[in-house]
């Protein structure tokens, strides 16, 4: 089937829209399940209104709530049901009062021919382009057998189906297990899900189950409510972004450490700082990206475990001139709370900020944040490796800052991303005559050639300095090495 001539009604919500390949199939039903608090309401309204906005007739069918109850949640969001037909709760009610005074047969079987008689007569008064059916779970309830509840959703099918409408049913899963008879039914399902976490908010998840006769954007997606609505953020997919090749090179502006990591990191590369907390990860990664600002090029800087303000002040004390390079916007440092914020979300900003502001540079400090914003972490590898795929077909460069459990000594990390980077800068504590001090090199580096030496690195009030190769020393990155002789080299030294 040709897909790009298939016809699609909109949903108004661009992350989904791009999930359903432009939107749902036109005049068709579509099953829209999850449990009370997932956004079935909002999602649906704001269906709706999109239909509203193309000057589209629409119809919104509530047996749970009253009028007053859905234009309370609309205004929430900002919006205005003007425009929007409804069949509300009190119309319901009325009805079953006047079928309750008949003896003759049972109410529920009395209960569920007058429901079934009010939305038809309304949908073919109102003729609606889009309709909502708001919820399963009373009809379910009326008809108490499941076969007259299936006899019932076919009827509403095949009589909807006259009238060129697409409809969506909201269930709130109240039925023990999923509902074969709706889903076997339909044309399409939309799954929607809350997985609470222990701190922060909950994660909340969209997922296309079932969709007859249309490609769509399979597994789970990321979703926040929030006023406006509900904004969708796809699952990232790198092979379906197009390849910008780039043979640049970005330094950090001081010699002997571009040297060591061969000249620079290439551009379409990710590079991994790794080591313990204090031992100069970040600021490394400031270098590189005030350097990368200074060239022109836009920087991205996430600060998961930093405030912003102590960020940037720490680099002005260095001489690197953040300040200047965020009132330029070449710099954008953003603050991220990783208990606020789900791992979709920050995917689709970096998207954004590359195919849209310019960005040339992404920095993620640290990983351990990020490992922190994701719910299930047995996924965290999946998901760092589409990102990283992604940034690298675009020409990215990438810095990931990854620190270690320990000081000195043996070192563990959260997470083992290592293989995943095409960089990896090593920091170190190691003591020697008495005092600590920091080690640096490049352990790994697949888009060239590096130096293979260790060296010292110290912070100076003039900024950081890289000093010769420590060959005098054995086993400086156990963190306790053993002087061989020689003159001891310090940071200061030239050479």
């Amino acid at each position: 089937m040709d897909q790009s001539a298939v016809s699609r009604t909109a949903t108004g919500i661009g992350g989904l829209d791009e999930i359903l390949c432009g939107g749902f199939l036109a005049n068709r039903m579509y099953l829209v399940e999850g449990s009370p608090g997932v956004g079935k309401t909002t999602l649906a309204m704001r269906f709706l209104l999109e239909g509203v906005r193309r000057g589209e007739r629409v119809l919104y069918v509530a047996l749970s709530e009253t009028r007053d109850e859905l234009e309370e949640v609309a205004r929430s969001h900002g919006w205005s049901l003007e425009g929007v037909d409804i069949v509300e709760l009190s119309q319901v009610e009325n009805l079953f009062n006047v079928r309750a005074q008949n003896t003759l047969f049972q109410p529920a079987e009395m209960e569920l021919a007058g429901l079934a008689g009010l939305v038809v007569s309304e949908f073919d008064r109102v003729r609606p382009a889009r309709m909502v059916f708001d919820s399963l779970s009373e009809m379910r309830l009326m008809a108490q057998s499941p076969l007259r509840y299936r006899r019932q959703i076919l009827a509403f099918k095949h009589h909807f189906a006259t009238g060129d409408c697409t409809v969506l049913l909201l269930d709130d899963r109240s039925a023990s297990g999923q509902d074969a008879h709706v889903q076997s039914i339909v044309h399409g399902m939309l799954a929607m899900q809350i997985v609470p976490l222990k701190f922060g908010i909950n994660r909340r998840f969209l997922s296309v189950a079932k969709m007859r006769g249309s490609v769509f954007r399979e597994g789970n997606h990321d979703y926040v409510i929030e006023r406006g609505g509900i904004e969708v953020f796809p699952r990232l997919v790198a092979a379906h972004h197009g390849a910008r090749l780039s043979a640049e090179l970005f330094r950090s502006g001081n010699e002997r450490l571009d040297a060591l990591s061969g000249g620079g990191l290439h551009a379409g590369t990710g590079t991994l700082f790794m080591g313990p907390a204090g031992s100069g990860k970040s600021t490394i990664a400031s270098m590189f990206a005030a350097q990368a600002a200074r060239s022109g090029h836009r920087t991205l800087y996430f600060a998961f475990d930093e405030a912003v303000a102590t960020l940037v002040q720490r680099a002005e004390d260095m001489g690197l001139g953040f300040g200047a390079s965020i009132e330029s916007g070449r710099l954008r440092v953003r603050q991220v709370d990783p208990a606020e914020i789900a791992p979709g979300e920050l995917a689709n900003e970096i998207v954004k900020a590359v195919n849209e502001g310019g960005v040339r540079m992404v920095i993620l400090d640290s990983l351990n944040g990020y490992v922190n914003s994701m719910p299930q972490e047995d996924y965290l590898h999946l998901h760092l490796h589409e990102l990283l795929s992604y940034l690298n077909q675009r020409g990215i460069c990438t810095i990931m800052i990854l620190a270690q459990h320990g000081l000195v000594g043996a070192m563990g990390a959260p997470v083992d991303v290592s293989y995943l980077a095409d960089t990896v800068l090593l920091t170190r504590f190691f003591e020697a005559r008495g005092a600590m001090k920091k080690a640096v090199s490049i352990i790994k580096k697949r888009s060239g050639a590096h130096e293979n030496t260790i060296r010292e690195l110290s912070m100076t009030p003039h900024g950081i300095e890289v000093g010769k190769p420590l060959v005098d020393f054995e086993g400086v990155m156990t963190g306790v090495p053993r002087f061989l002789g020689g003159q001891l080299s310090t940071g200061s030294e030239r050479g």
